[in-house]
C-alpha cells in the first residue's frame, strides 16, 4: 500500500530569498485611447457607440509576434516612471530579450491593428481612411518607450487577514512565464524511440498562466496515422490559510484532427461554434522581427453567407495573414480537406486543427497515466529556481486503509456471495423507497404498506420489455408483475392509452410498487419543430416547447398523474445526435411537461448502431442504471456512515449549497445563477437510511427532495432568449456581439453580480437560521459557488469565521461548521500519484490524505486542508505504468503499444474546514467536546463512497445532491457535448462515453461534479 502521495506543486521554501526577475516594461499608451477610440466609432450609430478599444486581438498577435513579450491588461494602476516602479505595466519583455518589436515591426503591426477598428465595412469610406491615416501617423509620432523595471518578486507576496498569500495579478503571469522560459531551456524530453521538444503557446492576460505544447508526434493505429501533443500547463495558485502561493505543473495530451469525413472530403467541425488551429511559422512573420518558435493560435468559423469555413474575421488569424509574407497562410478549404499535409515539419506555416469528440473517434487515447506523469515532471523540475521546493508529501491521515465508510459498498466473491449482495441491496432499496414515500406523503404513522406508482413511457417493444426486466431486478422484484396471469400480449401494450395503461404490481413486505407502461404516442417524443407562425426563431421554438409541455401536462393528468404526490417516469427517448439542430431535442420539453404533471423523470436512449451509445454498454446495463439514478431523484439514498464515533457531535445533519445556472447566455448574455440547498440527515433507524430534503425559499422550509426537485421547475426559463444562437457580429468586429444587441460592459456586468450576491447573501441567511438548534456541517464547493459568495475565496476566508452579505464576519453559530471542497477545475488542485519504492511504478492509491505530522503520529490541531481520493471505477483497469509515448513489449514477448488506451486519473480533491469550534480562544469556546477539524474532514471524505453507487463521487454525497438540482432548472445544461481537447466539458456524474479525460491539461474532474439526471 502506497503511504505518501506526491503533488506537481511548488512554493519558495521557508526562509528562503526573494525569486527575483529583472524586466523590461511598456506602460499602457494611455495618450491613444481618444484618438483611437474616435477612429473605432467612426460612423457607428449613437446607440452603438463603443466605449473601450478591442485590444484583445492586438495582444494576440503582440504575443505570437514576440515570443518573449508578456501582455497584460490595461492597469487599472498605471505604474510609476523609475527601476523600482510600483504598479503594473500594459507589457513585459525579459531583461535580456532583444528588442521584440524592432524597426518598423512595431507600426506595421499597429497598422494592421487599426485595419481592423470601426465598424463593417468602414475601410470604402474616405472619412474612416484619412482619419485612419492621421491615426498612424500620430501613433508612430508617440510610441512609449521601454523601460527598465529590476527585482520583481514573482512569488513573495502579502497576506491575508485569514493568513492566505494574496499574489499581485501580474504574478499570475509573470511567474509561470519565468518558469515555463527556464523549462524551455533544458534539453528534450527523451523516450523510448524519440524526444520530446516543447514550445511556447500564446497566453492572453485573461489565461492567467503558461501553456508548453510538444512537437505534433504521429502514431500508425488501425492502419491509419493519428497525431497528438503533449501538453505542460503552469498556473499560479493559493491554499487557505498558507501564506505561500504555488506553482502547479500539470501534463496532459492534446489531438490533432488528421482525418476528413468520407461523404464530404473535409474535417466534419461544428457549424456553431469556433475551431482552434495552431500556427507555426518557419521564418518570421515580420521582417526585422525576432524569429519566433511560439505557436499563434487562430480560428476558423462557418460564415453564414457562404455557409464556407473561414477564418475569424479580425481574430489573430486574420491580422497574421495580411502580414505574411510568405504567401503560404493556410488556405480553410485546403487545411480542412487535406489536414494532414499541414501538420509536422514542413515548409511554410504549419498548421493543426484541435480535434473535438463531434468530430468523431480518435484512436489516441486521452491523459496521461501516473508513472509517466511523474517521468516528465522529474524532468521539468531541473528548471526550478534553486528558491523553490516541491511542496511536502501527503500522508495517510486518519482513518483505516483508504477511509471508508462504516457501511462500505462489499466486494463479495464467488456467485453465490455475489448474487446474495444484490438481493441485500435490493432490499436495501424497497426499504429506503418505502421511507421516502412516508415522507412524501407526510404520513409516518399510516397503516399498511407504503405503495409507489412509477411510469415508463416506451417508444420501442425492446425498451420496454428491458425496462421491465430491470425495474425488478432493481429492486429485487418476484415475478412479471402479471403479465402472464393476464395474458397480456404486444397489442395490449401498443393500444394503453392515458386512463387505460397497462398497469404491473408487485406486493412486497415494505411497499407496493405499480407500473403504469403506456407508449410515448402523439409525437410527444418527437423533435420539437419551431412555432411557423411565430415570428424569430428563438420565439418560434419557445413557443413549440410551451405547446408540448402543455399537452404532455394533459396527457399524463389524463391518466392520473398527480402533482401533489411526486413519482417518477423512465422515458425512452432518441439520442441528442439524433436532433439537429440542438434545439429540437424534446428532452428539455418532456421533463418541463412530466414535472408539470408530478413526475421525476429519467431518461433511456432507444437503441442505434451510434456510437455514443453503443459506448454507453449494453440495453441491459443503461435500463438498470437508468431505473437506479430515477430511485435516486425520489430521495432513495443510503448514506455513508462515518466511523469517527464521538470525535463528530451525535446527530450530526449535512447541507450542501450549489449554485445553479437559471439560463443560458443568451442575448443579454449576463448569467444569472440560483441557489439551492439540500439537507442530508440521518434516520433513527440506522443502516444508512437518511431523509433527503431540499429548501423551498418561497415557502422557507425544508420539502422532501423530489418535491424540491419538481419545485424548480419554476424557476426554468423558457423564453426565446434560453434558445437563441450566437449570430454573426453585427460589424464583423465584435469578437462574439451578437447581432441585435449593445454591448454589455463592465459596469453592467459588475452590476448583475453585485445583485446575484445580494440575493445569495438574503438566500444563506434564511438556511443558516433555519439550521440552528441542530449540529451541522454546510458543506461548500468553491469554483462552483465563491464567486456568488465571496466569503469562500481564499483571499477573503478567515478561521472559524462566517460572512454572508455586507454585515462583519463574525463566530459561527454554536451547532454550525463550515467546510468547502475543492476539485481540480481550473488546475486548482495539483495533479498527483502515489509514490512507489524505487524500482516500482508510481500508482493512484485511493485515501485520506493530511500534511506530515512534525511531532507524533497526529496532525497538528491548526492544519484545516485535506485530500481525498477514492478507488477507481471497475471500469478503468489501465494500469498506473501505461506509456502514451513508447512501444513496449508486452507479456508475449512482442512489441506492442499503449498510444491508443485511454489513461484515468482519480481527482486530488481539497477539503478545507473553515470554521468549526476547536476552542483555541477560550472567550468563544463551546460547550462540549472541541471539534476535531481532520475528524470533520474524514467524514467529507467518507460521504464520497456511498454505498448504492458502484463507483466513488467526486464530491461529498450532499453536495453532489444539490448539484443535481441543475437538470430541473435549466436541463438542456444538464447535456454534455463533444469538446475539443483543450477545452474539456464540465464533467460530469457518470463517467462520459464522449472522452472522459478529454485533456488533462484542461485540469478539469474526470470523476463525477453533476450530471447523473438523464
Amino acid at each position: 500500500m502506497y503511504k505518501k502521495i506526491r503533488r506537481s506543486a511548488y512554493h519558495l521554501a521557508e526562509d528562503s530569498a526573494p525569486w527575483t526577475e529583472d524586466f523590461r516594461a511598456l506602460p499602457f499608451p494611455e495618450q491613444w485611447h481618444p484618438g483611437l477610440l474616435e477612429l473605432h466609432n467612426h460612423g457607428r450609430d449613437e446607440e452603438k457607440q463603443q466605449r473601450t478599444l478591442p485590444t484583445r486581438r492586438l495582444d494576440g498577435v503582440l504575443q505570437t509576434l514576440a515570443p518573449d513579450v508578456i501582455v497584460r491588461p490595461r492597469p487599472r494602476t498605471p505604474a510609476e516612471p523609475g527601476p523600482h516602479a510600483t504598479g503594473d505595466f500594459w507589457m513585459y519583455v525579459p531583461a535580456s530579450a532583444p528588442d521584440p518589436l524592432p524597426g518598423s515591426s512595431a507600426g506595421q503591426l499597429l497598422d494592421a491593428w487599426l485595419r481592423t477598428l470601426g465598424p463593417k465595412g468602414a475601410a470604402q469610406d474616405p472619412g474612416f481612411r484619412s482619419l485612419l491615416l492621421a491615426r498612424s501617423a500620430e501613433l508612430k509620432r508617440n510610441l512609449p518607450a521601454w523601460q527598465p523595471v529590476t527585482g520583481v518578486e514573482l512569488l513573495n507576496t502579502p497576506v491575508t487577514r485569514g493568513g492566505t498569500a494574496a499574489p499581485e495579478d501580474r504574478q499570475f503571469q509573470l511567474a509561470t512565464d519565468a518558469l515555463a522560459r527556464r523549462i524551455l531551456t533544458l534539453d528534450a524530453f527523451p523516450f523510448d524511440g524519440g524526444e520530446l521538444r516543447f514550445r511556447a503557446l500564446p497566453r492572453g492576460p485573461k489565461d492567467q498562466g503558461a501553456e508548453l505544447m510538444s512537437q505534433p508526434l504521429c502514431r500508425s493505429i488501425k492502419r491509419k496515422e493519428w497525431w497528438f501533443s503533449v501538453v505542460l500547463n503552469i498556473s499560479l495558485h493559493t491554499t487557505p490559510f498558507d501564506a505561500r502561493s504555488r506553482l502547479h505543473l500539470h501534463w496532459g495530451v492534446r489531438r490533432w484532427a488528421t482525418h476528413p469525413r468520407t461523404a464530404t472530403k473535409r474535417l466534419n467541425l461544428p457549424y456553431r461554434e469556433a475551431t482552434t488551429v495552431y500556427l507555426r511559422p518557419t521564418i518570421p512573420w515580420l521582417p526585422g522581427a525576432p524569429a519566433t518558435e511560439r505557436y499563434a493560435l487562430a480560428r476558423l468559423r462557418r460564415d453564414r453567407a457562404s455557409d464556407a469555413f473561414t477564418w475569424a474575421e479580425n481574430d489573430t488569424a486574420g491580422i497574421l495573414r495580411g502580414l505574411s509574407l510568405t504567401g503560404n497562410f493556410p488556405d480553410p478549404e485546403q487545411l480542412l480537406s487535406e489536414p494532414a499535409s499541414w501538420i509536422g515539419e514542413g515548409t511554410g506555416v504549419r498548421a493543426a486543427v484541435v480535434h473535438s469528440t463531434r468530430m468523431g473517434q480518435h484512436e489516441v487515447g486521452p491523459g496521461l497515466m501516473p508513472n509517466q506523469r511523474a517521468q516528465l515532471t522529474e524532468w521539468a523540475e531541473a528548471a526550478l529556481p534553486e528558491e523553490l521546493v516541491r511542496v511536502p508529501d501527503l500522508v495517510r491521515g486518519r482513518g483505516k486503509g483508504i477511509g471508508a465508510p462504516e457501511n462500505r459498498r462489499p466486494k463479495p466473491k464467488g456467485e453465490e456471495a455475489k448474487k446474495a449482495e444484490l438481493l441485500r441491496e435490493a432490499q436495501a432499496r424497497r426499504t429506503a423507497l418505502a421511507a421516502q414515500c412516508r415522507i412524501i406523503d407526510a404520513a409516518p404513522g399510516q397503516d399498511g404498506p407504503s405503495v409507489l406508482e412509477a411510469r415508463l413511457l416506451w417508444q420501442s417493444p425492446e425498451v420496454r420489455e428491458e425496462a421491465v426486466s430491470q425495474f425488478t431486478a432493481a429492486l429485487g422484484l418476484d415475478g412479471d408483475g402479471g403479465i402472464a396471469a393476464a395474458r397480456l400480449t404486444d397489442r395490449d401494450f401498443d393500444e394503453a392509452v392515458p386512463g387505460a395503461a397497462v398497469v404491473l404490481e408487485w406486493r412486497t413486505p415494505e411497499l407496493t410498487l405499480r407500473l403504469r407502461c403506456l407508449p410515448l404516442a402523439d409525437g410527444l417524443g418527437d423533435r420539437l419543430v419551431p412555432e411557423p407562425a411565430v415570428k424569430g426563431r428563438g420565439a418560434a421554438i419557445s413557443a413549440a416547447v410551451t405547446t408540448r409541455r402543455r399537452t404532455l401536462h394533459a396527457w399524463l393528468r389524463a391518466d392520473g398523474a398527480d402533482p401533489s404526490r411526486p413519482s417518477l417516469a423512465l422515458v425512452e427517448i432518441a439520442h441528442r445526435s439524433t436532433f439537429r439542430p440542438a434545439s429540437a431535442d424534446p428532452k428539455f420539453t418532456v421533463r418541463l411537461g412530466c414535472a408539470d404533471a408530478g413526475l421525476l423523470t429519467q431518461f433511456l436512449v432507444t437503441p442505434s448502431a451510434d456510437r455514443h451509445i453503443a459506448n454507453a454498454g449494453s440495453l441491459g446495463h443503461r435500463a438498470h442504471s437508468a431505473w437506479l439514478d430515477g430511485l435516486r431523484q425520489l430521495g432513495v439514498r443510503v448514506l455513508p456512515e462515518h466511523t469517527l464515533g464521538d470525535d463528530l457531535p451525535a446527530g450530526l445533519q449535512y447541507a450542501a449549497v450549489w449554485m445553479v445556472k437559471r439560463r443560458k447566455d443568451g442575448p443579454t448574455r449576463l448569467p444569472k445563477h440560483l441557489p439551492v440547498a439540500v439537507l442530508v440527515t440521518p434516520l433513527p433507524e440506522g443502516q444508512g437510511l437518511a431523509a433527503v430534503r431540499g429548501w423551498d425559499d418561497s415557502a422557507g422550509e425544508w420539502v422532501p427532495y423530489p418535491r424540491f426537485l419538481l419545485g424548480l421547475v419554476k424557476q426554468a426559463e423558457i423564453g426565446p432568449e434560453a434558445f437563441a444562437e450566437p449570430e454573426a457580429p453585427a460589424d464583423g468586429h465584435g469578437e462574439g456581439a451578437r447581432s441585435a444587441t449593445p454591448r454589455i460592459t463592465g459596469k453592467q456586468r459588475r452590476a448583475n453580480l453585485a445583485e446575484q450576491q445580494k440575493v445569495t447573501a438574503g438566500f444563506l441567511q434564511r438556511v443558516l437560521h433555519s439550521l440552528r438548534g441542530q449540529p451541522t456541517v454546510l458543506i461548500t464547493h468553491a469554483q462552483n459557488s465563491r464567486l456568488h459568495w465571496p466569503w469562500l475565496q481564499d483571499g477573503r476566508t478567515e478561521r472559524d469565521l462566517l460572512r454572508t452579505g455586507h454585515a462583519p464576519a463574525g463566530r459561527l453559530d454554536d451547532e454550525l461548521r463550515l467546510v468547502r471542497v475543492r476539485g481540480r477545475g481550473g488546475r486548482e488542485t495539483a495533479q498527483w500519484w502515489g509514490l512507489a519504492e524505487p524500482g516500482n511504478a508510481h500508482g493512484q492509491p485511493a485515501g485520506f490524505w493530511a500534511p506530515a505530522p512534525e511531532h507524533g503520529d497526529r496532525t497538528s490541531p491548526t492544519d484545516r486542508v485535506f485530500y481525498s481520493t477514492t478507488e477507481r471505477p471497475g471500469t478503468h483497469t489501465v494500469s498506473p505504468k501505461l506509456d502514451r509515448l513508447a512501444a513496449r513489449v508486452n507479456a508475449a514477448g512482442n512489441l506492442a503499444s499503449q498510444v491508443g488506451t485511454g489513461a484515468w486519473n482519480p481527482t486530488l480533491v481539497e477539503i478545507a474546514v473553515l470554521g468549526c469550534h476547536t476552542n483555541d480562544d477560550q472567550a468563544d469556546a463551546v460547550p462540549g467536546k472541541p471539534d476535531d477539524a481532520e475528524a470533520l474532514a474524514l467524514a467529507m471524505h467518507q460521504l464520497r463512497q456511498a454505498p448504492d453507487y458502484a463507483a466513488a463521487l467526486s464530491l461529498p454525497l450532499p453536495l453532489h445532491l444539490a448539484g443535481l438540482a441543475q437538470a430541473y432548472v435549466l436541463p438542456m445544461l444538464a447535456e454534455g457535448d463533444g469538446s475539443p481537447d483543450e477545452e474539456a466539458a464540465e464533467p460530469t456524474t457518470k463517467q462520459s462515453p464522449e472522452d472522459p479525460d478529454l485533456a488533462d491539461a484542461a485540469g478539469l474532474a474526470t470523476e463525477p461534479e453533476v450530471g447523473e439526471i438523464e
